[in-house]
């Protein structure tokens, strides 16, 4: 969807879209449009009782005496702030996008957000119908352009154009990731897709299995040993400023079987997801390399496949990580933390950040804790976490803490190596393995996010389409800003 910026003006032509505060006045270009309208607009309020409320809508087709073809009223409450623009934009995207409706105007009340409610509207906007041959024309949002009229236009296209759209396109990258069916998205055709990022200026290394086995990294590749894909890691670099980097640390199993620990077949499809870390990580390196961002950020992902087969990994197995720390492995389908233990201990030894936080969806147990309304957030830095929670409730991606103790390491305790990789029982099961990490960070300011609840929704929310979500995109990109950049 094409989104543009004019002066406050009634179109003559598509949808016009009026927003109306809290107690239902319309005000300004509303009540203009409600005089040509003969009182239309104030009688379809009071007929259906709306008042306003945020992100209600109400519809009203071909007024006599507006040129518009259909008027929709959008409530955005007593306080418009930034992140209720976003919202307010995503409803009506939603709202008109299946309407029959090519284009609209959305007259926007005050300066300031005018760009987030554009921002809001192009994330609303996204689909995934690469393999729908079939869809019905009545089945396609025909919204393919949305004019912001605003007091602020030319200020808020300047800021749009130069960071809105960087995101929109960033969360854009890693849905599309988090959307591709296991046969499709592999690892090798995961990492020679990443190898597009060198075109927005960020430097692209891919270690395939020979360089991975002499690099040692033999937890990573003991889960990928039962697939007929090869392992991937791959190392992006964006240099915009100098220093030690921030380190973004990704998941990338791109089907979990659950290996020899092979998961129950219902619902299986959705393991395709399991990658969602990665592309969160290589979503934010798009959007901050997209920007030009005054920074130094190092992104690895680990690309794996977790299959049952003759060669795979079997529950009992010793294996000896990057960091020399040797781990048996009780259950194949607790593989995350395999993968991250050896991207962790290389990333900290190779490029010495100031901080790493990794993202995975690590723990069902996370879902049963959080649903899909959070995240979970584990650090051994309070600086650190404060930073993510406060960039979390900024872009609307929440986090929410949980402890790490040293009494949770009982729990990984094996009879003949240095660790097991999974708890006894299944109680604390995301902070088990969140404890596991923490064994290959050292000192190093770290964070862990678990995003296994919000990788994925079946829940649209204003912003945020059925599917993949793009989780973690923002949240990275507005860390950096905050801890970066500022």
């Amino acid at each position: 969807m094409k989104v543009s910026f004019a002066a406050p003006a009634l179109p003559r032509s598509g949808a016009l879209v009026l927003t109306v505060a809290k107690g239902g006045a319309l005000e300004g270009l509303a009540s203009e449009a409600d005089n040509a309208a003969s009182g239309a607009l104030s009688r379809a309020m009071a007929a259906s009782r709306f008042d306003g409320e945020a992100k209600a809508t109400l519809e009203v087709l071909a007024p006599s005496g507006l040129d518009a073809e259909r008027v929709l009223l959008v409530g955005v409450g007593d306080e418009l702030d930034a992140r209720l623009a976003e919202d307010v934009g995503g409803t009506v995207f939603s709202a008109l996008a299946k309407s029959g409706s090519r284009s609209a105007t959305l007259v926007w009340p005050q300066a300031g957000s005018s760009a987030a409610a554009a921002l809001g509207a192009a994330l609303a906007a996204y689909r995934f119908d690469k393999y729908r041959t079939r869809l019905e024309d009545k089945d396609r949002p025909a919204l393919a352009e949305l004019v912001i009229a605003a007091h602020d236009a030319e200020a808020a296209g300047r800021s749009y154009e130069e960071d809105g759209a960087r995101i929109v396109e960033a969360v854009a990258f890693a849905r599309d990731f988090v959307s591709e069916p296991g046969n499709v998205l592999y690892p090798e055709s995961y990492a020679e897709s990443l190898r597009g990022l060198e075109d927005v200026g960020v430097s692209v290394d891919v270690f395939d299995r020979a360089a991975l086995e002499d690099l040692k990294m033999a937890t990573l590749l003991g889960v990928a040993q039962g697939s007929a894909r090869e392992a991937r890691v791959v190392v992006m670099r964006w240099q915009g400023a100098e220093g030690p980097p921030i380190a973004l640390v990704g998941k990338g199993v791109t089907f979990d079987t659950g290996g020899i620990s092979i998961k129950p077949s219902g619902g299986m499809e959705e393991m395709k997801w399991d990658m969602g870390g990665s592309a969160a990580v290589v979503g934010a390196m798009r959007a901050i390399a997209g920007r030009k961002a005054a920074a130094n950020v190092v992104g690895i992902v680990g690309l794996v496949e977790n299959m049952p087969s003759a060669t795979a990994q079997r529950p009992g197995d010793v294996v000896t990580s990057y960091s020399g720390q040797t781990v048996e492995v009780i259950n194949t389908d607790a593989e995350g933390r395999l993968v991250l233990a050896d991207l962790l201990a290389y990333v900290i030894e190779r490029y010495e950040p100031r901080a790493v936080v990794d993202l995975a969806t690590l723990t069902g147990a996370m879902v049963m804790a959080l649903a899909h309304e959070y995240a979970g957030l584990f650090s051994n830095d309070e600086a650190l976490a404060e930073a993510l929670l406060a960039a979390g409730e900024a872009v609307d991606e929440k986090l929410w803490r949980f402890p790490l103790h040293d009494v949770y390491d009982k729990m990984l305790e094996s009879h003949i190596a240095d660790m097991k990789n999974i708890g006894s029982g299944r109680e604390a099961g995301a902070i088990t393995a969140a404890q596991f990490l923490k064994r290959f960070v050292g000192e190093t300011a770290w964070a862990h996010l678990d995003i296994a609840g919000t990788a994925w929704t079946d829940k649209a929310r204003a912003t945020v389409p059925k599917g993949a979500t793009g989780y973690g995109v923002r949240l990275l990109d507005r860390l950096v800003r905050d801890v970066c950049e500022s």
